[in-house]
């Protein structure tokens, strides 16, 4: 752990918490079956060489039952691994699906300082193939693993990689090598890992996708928290068993003697308990909605970085084998749940969909465990800090906004999207990498019918974000006549991922294509016509179109920052003029 950080907890107790999460640990495991994590009584977390062993070793120990293999590389050409475990040799996609098997997906170290699930993930499926933990759960369910998803990261090695998370000694960094953070990659999809993952979640479709990661922020006393989409977005009669499921798994953490909670305990505003606490439901860059978006179960699991390493394993390990539990019980409710989800989903063409979420008003009070804290002014920042007293615990009194309500309503396309032929190369492959079905146009259709979206306006923030500009739009969809060319792209509407389609070729929407700035080149003006030239051109045009002078003329005496404005004036007869650029601000997606 991190020695500048004072323990909370006895020698004893750090031995008892060990000596329980250990118990598979015994000599009826073989020692190159049990982590460094458990050698080091959980001060330590090994190297990725120590994955790599791993894997191999389950899939030695048990070759009928337990399969590792490789499902990508990284930018610096370290494997992506996976192991897949299963009672009755249901190993890969193919027998996953003859089989019609709940998959259920456990993935670590996304964000490699919070390595919590690896260490976890290898206990929880070691107790799983021994038989101590959920017996007979195996045959029932087939449980894919990833112990390391930012590898590179995971090899950025530190011991402040994350200075106030309570051990281990040292750890990986949160990012990739290229800088990027997986956790807002998943809808544009540009790091090499997120390609690699999307592929293995397109082969294996698990119904249960959970994200296992170490929230930081306040200083809590609280284990860790659980929440499961759909549930409070997204198609919201598969969320009545998102719910559920999540219930559950709080049920048994809780029978278990861990603290958890079902919302994400991060305060409305920073270092700010009073301000209280808010449900969320994020966009698709996360891996809950992105994989809720795709009508299938996606968790976040959150320890809190202020617990002890070893008790933050043990969070997590028993919320693994919940699950698994859970999946051998419900696993096939769930998928029927699911395949029914999608069955909607075809059907959503020209219904008002929910693309965006946010709170309402209403407000509960919750309890949360803390510590006395004062804020006081500070002399090294010169504003507000928050001091807690660990020797003080608490129960804070909180308010929680709970209820959420869509913030973007679109309605959908009748039949679907035509991407033109110009940006049918790119976009078909981000598109596959979704698994979002689509079609080539065979025929050309000139002047056929479509709805076009032009921006009224586009704004780019200042900055970059994950190496992108972002881009906001602002405008509406107008029926249109648009020639469709062969080699263009349709994406009809009438799919199990129509939600995801929606999410990403919508131009408001917050992780469109549009918004991570795929599209930016139509929103920028390229062709111009000179001053001298526009006065002569405004001067023929007022001579030759009474209606066209009166409109100006109006404009003139009725706004007086148009009138006060040159380019304004003059702009107003070039957007008139046979020569301006017709497509400019025009979104070239379409919908029919």
């Amino acid at each position: 752990m991190n020695r500048t950080i004072p323990s909370r907890l006895s020698v004893g107790l750090l031995l008892f918490l060990t000596a329980v999460y250990l118990s598979a640990a015994s000599a009826e495991s073989p020692s190159e079956l049990t982590t460094i994590a458990e050698r080091s009584a959980f001060t330590r977390t090994g190297r990725y060489d120590e994955v790599e062993k791993l894997c191999a070793a389950f899939a030695a120990r048990w070759p009928d039952r337990a399969r590792c293999f490789e499902f990508g590389r990284s930018p610096e050409d370290r494997p992506l691994l996976a192991v897949a475990v299963s009672d009755d040799g249901v190993l890969d996609p193919e027998s996953v699906r003859a089989h019609q098997r709940p998959v259920v997906l456990f993935q670590g170290g996304i964000h490699a300082g919070e390595i919590d699930g690896k260490d976890a993930g290898f206990i929880a499926l070691r107790e799983l193939l021994e038989g101590h933990e959920n017996r007979g759960a195996l045959a029932r369910a087939t449980v894919l693993f990833v112990p390391v998803f930012n590898v590179d990261g995971h090899e950025r090695f530190g011991a402040w990689n994350r200075p106030n998370q309570r051990g281990p000694e040292a750890m990986g960094w949160r990012v990739t090598a290229q800088n990027l953070n997986l956790n807002r990659d998943y809808a544009k999809a540009e790091a090499p890992e997120m390609r690699a993952l999307l592929a293995l979640l397109n082969a294996w479709d698990p119904i249960l996708y959970a994200d296992l990661h170490v929230t930081d922020g306040a200083e809590l006393r609280e284990d860790l928290s659980v929440e499961v989409e759909p549930g409070h977005g997204w198609d919201l009669e598969l969320g009545r068993s998102g719910h559920a499921l999540r219930d559950d798994v709080l049920a048994r953490l809780q029978r278990k003697g861990f603290h958890a909670l079902p919302f994400y305990p991060s305060f409305v505003g920073a270092d700010d308990p009073d301000s209280g606490l808010a449900v969320g439901v994020g966009s698709p860059r996360y891996s809950t909605s992105y994989w809720a978006a795709r009508n299938r179960f996606g968790a976040l699991v959150e320890t809190h970085s202020w617990q002890e390493y070893p008790r933050r394993v043990a969070a997590t390990r028993e919320t693994i084998h919940a699950m698994v539990e859970l999946a051998a019980r419900d696993g096939e409710e769930w998928l029927e749940a699911a395949h029914a989800a999608d069955e909607r989903a075809r059907l959503l063409g020209g219904k008002p969909v929910p693309l965006s979420f946010k709170n309402t008003d209403a407000v509960q009070t919750v309890d949360l465990r803390g510590y006395k804290y004062t804020r006081e002014a500070s002399a090294v920042s010169g504003q507000t800090w928050i001091r807690y007293d660990s020797t003080k615990p608490t129960v804070w009194r909180l308010p929680l906004k709970y209820h959420v309500q869509p913030a973007l309503t679109v309605t959908a396309p009748a039949t679907g999207y035509v991407v033109p032929r110009a940006h049918a190369a790119w976009l078909s492959a981000k598109l596959a990498l979704h698994g979002i079905e689509f079609q080539r146009v065979a025929a050309s259709h000139p002047a056929s019918a479509v709805q076009t979206f032009r921006a009224d306006k586009a704004t780019v923030a200042a900055g970059t974000f994950e190496g992108r500009s972002v881009t906001t739009v602002e405008g509406v969809w107008r029926y249109d006549k648009r020639d469709i060319d062969v080699g263009a792209l349709f994406v009809p509407i009438a799919q199990p991922k129509a939600r995801l389609a929606m999410s990403l070729l919508e131009p408001q929407a917050p992780d469109s294509f549009v918004s991570w700035s795929y599209f930016s080149t139509a929103f920028e003006r390229k062709e111009y016509m000179e001053n001298y030239v526009t006065e002569a051109v405004a001067r023929q045009m007022l001579s030759q179109d009474a209606a066209l002078k009166e409109d100006f003329e109006r404009r003139l005496r009725e706004d007086a920052d148009f009138a006060a404005s040159p380019d304004a004036r003059l702009e107003f007869f070039y957007r008139r003029h046979p020569s301006w650029d017709e497509r400019y601000g025009l979104y070239p997606v379409y919908r029919k």
